[in-house]
């Protein structure tokens, strides 16, 4: 029986919740859009690099980034 690996693929939702989003936008839009930013960017996107994965759409707001 030949050893040939099988690469399989999973696709997963993942939905976040900022507690406060709208007072903290109300009192820095600026910085709670960059806070945003660097948490998507830091640990979520590098564990979904680390396991091969991608970001294939991201819904909210469009001045957040990807």
């Amino acid at each position: 029986m030949p050893s040939e690996r099988v690469e399989r693929k999973l696709a997963a939702i993942l939905a976040a919740d900022v507690v406060g989003y709208s007072r903290l936008k109300g009192a820095d839009e600026e910085g709670t859009l960059a806070r945003l930013k660097a948490h998507r960017r830091e640990p979520i996107k590098l564990k979904i690099t680390k396991h091969r994965g991608h970001v294939d759409h991201n819904r909210g707001s469009r001045s957040a980034g990807s």
